[in-house]
């Protein structure tokens, strides 16, 4: 619990204060922790055996280029790139989320942002289980560990 606090005071929240307001919300701060505790477990960086990077395993060519790219999301993107010191290249920003949470956190949450669903309710298991297939695409998702993910992400937001 103590760690995702951390995670949540020192890169969910800085992010989330780069982006729009209507962005923050007890459902974001809920994604973006069990979807981080899905990808790194908040423990690795890089992907192990694969290309992605950043606590929530973004890939270059990917949920980078994606948030980019995307119309409801560049203008945003090119913002937080601009307040984090980074180009609003694909290969600049994938370098960068190895090592900058605020910008992987805010790259995670406009990732989400991209799907025109609202976010689930909380604790609504099995509806943030497709939301996050929907916006992540997991090459293997591993429905078995998402249930205890999801609890712990929730108990955080919650406390």
């Amino acid at each position: 619990m103590a760690e995702l606090k951390r995670i949540l005071a020192d890169a969910v929240e800085p992010a989330l204060c780069l982006l729009p307001g209507q962005m923050d919300s007890d459902r974001a701060r809920l994604m973006l922790l069990a979807i981080g505790l899905q990808e790194s477990r908040f423990q690795h960086r890089r992907q192990i055996g694969g290309p992605a990077r950043g606590f929530w395993q973004f890939e270059r060519d990917g949920g980078v280029q994606g948030v980019l790219r995307h119309p409801a999301t560049s203008r945003l993107a090119m913002t937080v790139c601009s307040r984090r010191g980074v180009a609003p290249a694909p290969d600049a920003v994938y370098r960068r989320l190895e090592y900058d949470d605020v910008l992987a956190a805010a790259f995670a949450r406009l990732l989400l942002w991209t799907d025109p669903q609202p976010l689930p309710a909380l604790g609504d298991v099995a509806a943030a289980w497709q939301y996050y297939l929907r916006t992540w695409r997991p090459g293997k998702p591993h429905r078995h560990t998402w249930g205890a993910m999801y609890a712990a992400a929730l108990e955080a937001v919650q406390a």
